[in-house]
């Protein structure tokens, strides 16, 4: 099967900002397929077909982005939305636990650019927009793991981008906030849990609880993922939503000491 409509393959699409963008990029006009680890469990969305797919898994890339040429043609833009959170301090997170979370966030997103890129170089087109955080430019006591992952995805897709846009592809990134969805319960905890950190721990999990639930919708996000897709001349970054523009613009124009002052503020630190 091929299709005349833009095709859009969203990664982790059964929930939250995935679910969101993909049924955005059908209202756009794309051909979306959505992926999910198993989504013999996911609830139909009309004009999106899902696959199964492990972002961690090789096998499972491979096959995912198979299936979708097989059935679609090719692949005009990919949604690299699939990720885990990771809350806890630094010391309490073991080596394998950071692992993890690096095989989801970040070697997730290379092995799907590396499955796919071939594909949108041979058509001389393509987007490739990768899901950062406020946390790929901030840093964030109790989540080290899991900035340090965005920070590695920002890097890397702002090095790509200059490696491909030569080929007519564009590697974009997309910088959402706080957002309503179920990424604290999500997350996971530290395997390696000491006394020392829990108090301030459990002071972060509280002000986390709160930004989420006063978050943006993941709608917000979605809106910006369509028009990193869409637009005829793509910005490298787009931040999604107010709160998200107001930290990168405060993380460029503030002093260093005032700056970490207020990060310690806000996380209700002591110090």
């Amino acid at each position: 099967m091929t299709t005349n409509r833009p095709v859009a393959l969203v990664t982790g699409a059964s929930s939250g900002i995935g679910k969101e963008t993909a049924l955005a990029l059908v209202a756009a006009g794309f051909d979306v397929a959505g992926t999910g680890r198993d989504t013999s469990r996911v609830t139909p969305l009309g004009g999106v077909a899902f696959i199964d797919l492990d972002v961690a898994s090789d096998h499972s890339v491979t096959t995912a982005v198979q299936q979708v040429i097989e059935r679609f043609g090719r692949i005009d833009v990919l949604v690299n939305n699939a990720g885990i959170g990771s809350i806890g301090a630094a010391e309490e997170t073991s080596l394998a636990q950071a692992q993890g979370v690096f095989d989801t966030n970040v070697f997730g997103v290379m092995r799907m650019v590396n499955e796919v890129l071939p594909h949108m170089r041979a058509q001389g087109r393509g987007r490739i927009i990768n899901l950062s955080s406020v946390l790929g430019f901030l840093p964030q006591p109790y989540m080290a793991v899991y900035a340090a992952s965005k920070h590695a995805v920002e890097g890397y897709s702002e090095s790509l981008d200059h490696e491909v846009r030569e080929h007519g592809v564009r590697a974009i990134i997309v910088e959402p906030a706080y957002t309503r969805t179920g990424f604290e319960a999500n997350s996971a905890k530290p395997d390696m849990p000491l006394e020392v950190y829990a108090n301030g721990r459990q002071t972060v999990d509280r002000v986390m609880a709160e930004a989420i639930r006063d978050g943006d919708d993941p709608a917000v996000v979605a809106k910006a993922i369509v028009a990193a897709a869409t637009d005829a001349k793509p910005k490298v970054r787009y931040t999604a939503g107010p709160m998200a523009g107001r930290a990168s613009v405060l993380r460029r124009v503030a002093p260093a000491r005032a700056f970490d002052k207020q990060i310690r503020k806000m996380n209700r630190l002591a110090g």
